[in-house]
């Protein structure tokens, strides 16, 4: 009798932790399994399971979470309608119970440890789309989770983006008006300057890195892995942080 599972088969590019013999956790980074993951209200909702490698970039992208009680007992289903035409609508059925996180998505906290991610809230994760525990993971469901996660984002990150802004412009004129009198001018403007074309190009590149992937969603294709995983989700640098 064959596996329910197996009809993915084909599209596997995702491997859990455990099914790679020669792939372990590197000395300097943490093995985060069996931590508990709280969301952006500091609740918890699961523990990390396991985690998902992909073997074209060797790469740790997603933690594979058993989610709470509370997220299922949530009841919300996942969005209905995702942004690409070849995804289908979903619904989460009894005895799914994992997510994946993007490990850009969350930090390491020490003492206690723990995983949190502070741009995903409780309602958020019980309105994802859910699979059971071990089934494989395609980019389908990759893309459903990613929309899933930023739609409740984007307006979080607007707002914080034009709220910062203001905050930097207010200490950014109070410095130069200090600066003014302690410094050289010439000096300052040329600083102000690079810190400007610095954060212009910041800006850039991620616009592009996102926009690659939203060109391959537009054009009706699932992007491969060149482009997928240059998103800012998939950034570890969040994931190996230590917070003190």
């Amino acid at each position: 009798m064959a596996n329910k599972h197996d009809n993915n088969k084909r599209e596997k590019h995702l491997y859990y932790l455990n099914e790679l013999s020669d792939y372990k956790i590197a000395s300097d980074d943490p093995d985060v399994r069996g931590w508990e993951v709280k969301d952006a209200d500091n609740r918890v909702i699961g523990k990390v399971d396991n985690l998902l490698v992909n073997k074209a970039t060797e790469r740790v992208v997603y933690l594979d979470v058993e989610v709470d009680n509370s997220i299922i007992e949530a009841n919300h289903d996942p969005y209905g309608q995702p942004a690409d035409s070849d995804v289908h609508e979903f619904i989460n059925k009894d005895g799914e119970n994992h997510i994946i996180i993007p490990v850009g998505l969350v930090h390491i906290n020490y003492d206690p440890d723990y995983v949190i991610t502070d741009r995903i809230n409780h309602q958020t994760f019980a309105e994802t789309k859910r699979f059971e525990k071990g089934a494989p993971v395609n980019r389908e469901y990759e893309v459903v989770v990613l929309d899933s996660y930023g739609r409740k984002r984007d307006d979080y990150d607007r707002d914080a983006h034009y709220s910062n802004r203001n905050l930097d412009d207010l200490d950014r004129d109070r410095d130069r008006v200090k600066r003014d009198y302690d410094l050289d001018r010439d000096k300052d403007r040329r600083d102000y300057d690079l810190d400007r074309d610095r954060e212009r190009l910041d800006r850039d590149r991620d616009r592009d890195r996102d926009s690659d992937f939203n060109a391959g969603r537009d054009k009706g294709r699932l992007t491969d892995d060149d482009y997928f995983y240059r998103r800012r989700e998939f950034d570890d640098t969040n994931y190996r942080r230590r917070k003190r």
